[in-house]
């Protein structure tokens, strides 16, 4: 039990380090951390995030998908590693990966509009531009606090599944 409330005091300084701005010491203690506990998803997640906030997102894939593969995440972290990773998958020009990868998390999470943001930035990055702009014209439809949006919602939303209809 001391080293789990251990891990956790150093996790915890690692992402206030982080949080201060002080990300390349983040991002050292929470590698050798990561290393000492390996399984430990919530630390992992930490990680990949820290490499994120330092542009090093090659290096951040790793421990995404540790985090993901884990036990133990709340599902805000688990729903920012998906995030996280897909966003990540798409910076590095693995964009099927991303497809996939955010396609399931706005399955897992479906009110999230973020999600759903990366997922059709990532269409875009295949070709899929249909499926790109239907999902961010149901996502604006749904969103938008714009008095005029709303009141086309309807007629955005009817186009949004059928962006060649013509009435």
């Amino acid at each position: 039990m001391a080293d789990h409330d251990e891990k956790d005091a150093r996790l915890a300084e690692a992402v206030a380090l982080r949080a201060r701005g002080e990300k390349e010491e983040a991002r050292r203690r929470l590698v050798a951390l990561a290393a000492a506990h390996p399984d430990d998803a919530e630390t992992a997640y930490q990680t990949a995030w820290a490499h994120d906030v330092l542009g090093l997102e090659a290096e951040a894939v790793p421990y995404y998908e540790r985090s993901l593969a884990g036990t133990g995440l709340t599902p805000e972290d688990r729903r920012g590693a998906l995030l996280g990773l897909g966003s990540t998958y798409r910076v590095l020009g693995r964009y099927e990966d991303a497809v996939t990868l955010l396609s399931g998390a706005v399955e897992e999470f479906p009110d999230d509009g973020a999600l759903r943001a990366f997922l059709a930035m990532a269409h875009y990055n295949t070709g899929r531009n249909h499926e790109a702009v239907a999902l961010l014209l149901r996502l604006l439809a749904a969103t938008s606090e714009d008095a005029s949006v709303r009141a086309y919602r309807p007629a955005i939303e009817h186009y949004a599944a059928d962006l060649d209809a013509l009435g």
